[in-house]
């Protein structure tokens, strides 16, 4: 995935995930943490972990990343 800026959602969803998103992403949340401008959404989500242990990608913008 290009470069983006990105930010993890405050809120988890209901597996307990935080997900990572790009600005820009239909699924964009209301509550987020901002994560910054990265050249993947592989650094976002490392990033993400120090907020949210269980963070991992967007399956609509951040898919390379998404794991559950």
């Amino acid at each position: 995935m290009a470069a983006g800026y990105y930010v993890v959602n405050n809120v988890a969803q209901l597996n307990g995930d935080h997900e990572v998103h790009v600005y820009g992403c239909a699924w964009f949340p209301s509550s987020f943490t901002q994560l910054g401008q990265h050249d993947s959404c592989r650094n976002a989500v490392a990033l993400a972990h120090q907020y949210y242990p269980r963070s991992n990608g967007c399956y609509w913008c951040s898919n390379e990343c998404h794991t559950t």
